[in-house]
């Protein structure tokens, strides 16, 4: 497989930084030499910088101008990178996806076929820029992606990705607000409690199987706050309780089997809130599982 890496060194997402490390540390773990051990075509084509745009600062948003600037330069480097194989996404915070997503949709749709995500948060980033308190627009790409008001100052989307065919695995920290709308809208959520009660398996076959009987394509959007701050401590919006290592490598392992993904995000890595390394070497791990890497061929690492 051709696959593409796309640093995204985005920071403006939210007031907390450090994100933008995030594509250097990827580099630096070692992520395009697992993925050549894999036998894969790896390019690195450097990282996506914002376009300039006439906008002026908000008094509540964070950022705004450089989150719209990121979000058009990345719907066209996602569509470009789609072209050539699977793009990765190498974050930066999670308002890439914004870009990422909407680039991704737009691919799919020239294709013919419907673009399906995989949204694996402790948070379900349903905000609309009216409806966040914090005024950090990483807490608002699905809202975004998926039509919803508010957003008239980012770039129109040429193929919204309707609610029904996000998936989201992993939610421990959601507004009573976004979830009644997620709910309303059928999309796919599945929180630690009923991950607790039921494995994480069932949920995620459930919606491969949704996305496999459309003949849909998959994004995956992997933010590190989807592990548990034990195993992955590197994030500025930690939430106890996360997946397990193993919970994880499994929901990768069975993503690779699907043969269903077509794009990957790595969001929220802050290497400055890391612990040697740790967190940007598991997230290169469980990248290396979803591109095929098995059980028995995992190195064994010592910190």
């Amino acid at each position: 497989m051709n696959i593409i890496l796309a640093g995204v060194p985005m920071d403006a997402g939210k007031r907390r930084q450090g994100c933008r490390m995030g594509p250097d540390a990827y580099r630096v773990a070692g992520l395009e030499q697992a993925l050549v051990d894999l036998g894969h075509t790896v390019t690195d084509i450097g990282d996506t910088r914002p376009v300039s745009v006439e906008i002026p600062d908000h008094p509540h948003l964070f950022s705004l101008p450089e989150c719209v600037g990121c979000t058009q330069a990345l719907v066209h480097t996602a569509q470009q990178a789609a072209q050539q194989g699977l793009p990765i996404f190498m974050g930066g915070d999670h308002a890439l996806s914004m870009g990422t997503v909407a680039g991704m949709a737009a691919h799919a749709d020239r294709l013919g076929r419907p673009l399906f995500v995989l949204w694996l948060d402790a948070h379900s980033d349903f905000h609309t820029p009216d409806s966040t308190g914090s005024g950090n627009l990483h807490g608002t790409p699905v809202a975004y992606f998926t039509g919803q008001p508010g957003f008239e100052a980012f770039p129109p989307l040429t193929a919204p990705v309707p609610t029904h065919r996000v998936g989201m695995i992993g939610l421990r920290s959601v507004d009573p607000a976004e979830r009644a709308v997620l709910e309303k809208d059928h999309a796919m959520l599945a929180d630690m409690r009923s991950i607790d009660e039921h494995g994480i398996k069932a949920p995620l076959m459930a919606f491969l199987d949704k996305v496999r009987a459309a003949n849909g394509l998959l994004h995956v959007s992997l933010d590190v706050d989807f592990l548990d701050p034990a195993i992955a401590p590197a994030v500025g919006t930690t939430v106890p309780g996360g997946a397990t290592e193993r919970e994880a490598h499994l929901v990768m392992e069975l993503l690779h089997e699907s043969g269903l993904v077509c794009s990957l995000d790595l969001v929220e890595l802050n290497p400055f809130l890391d612990e040697r390394g740790r967190t940007a070497t598991l997230m290169v791990d469980l990248a290396a599982s979803l591109m095929g890497r098995r059980i028995f061929d995992r190195p064994t690492r010592s910190f």
